[in-house]
């Protein structure tokens, strides 16, 4: 539970720099295409940090592996995702676009385990 919660705030404290950085650094140095795809970025990676926060809760409760498979699949998920977004913006290297579905793959898989643990501990 202490490792999905400080995971969880220190996905979303970078994701308010990030997303700072962003707004503020990149605004004249990103076309709007690219810079769409940095707010991609933070935007996914906030929700999915705050979904940690869920999978702290959950694993407060119930002691199933398939709630700590969770945590872990949100977080590959944000680190794939996120990070490939914001490489793909920065570098504006269209192959890296390639990477983001991984990490799409993960967020899906993440909710999916964090909803099979929760109805395998009332079964």
């Amino acid at each position: 539970m202490k490792l999905w919660i400080g995971l969880g705030a220190i996905f979303s404290g970078l994701g308010v720099g990030i997303g700072a950085f962003g707004a503020h650094a990149l605004k004249e140095r990103l076309d709007e295409h690219y810079l769409a795809v940095f707010e991609t970025g933070v935007r996914y990676q906030m929700y999915h940090a705050l979904g940690l926060f869920a999978v702290a809760f959950v694993a407060s409760k119930i002691n199933h592996g398939a709630v700590t498979a969770s945590g872990w699949l949100l977080t590959a998920g944000i680190v794939i995702f996120s990070g490939s977004l914001y490489a793909l913006s920065l570098s504006q290297v269209k192959i890296l676009g390639a990477i983001t579905p991984i990490g799409g793959l993960c967020f899906i898989a993440g909710w999916l385990a964090l909803a099979w643990g929760g109805w395998l501990s009332h079964t």
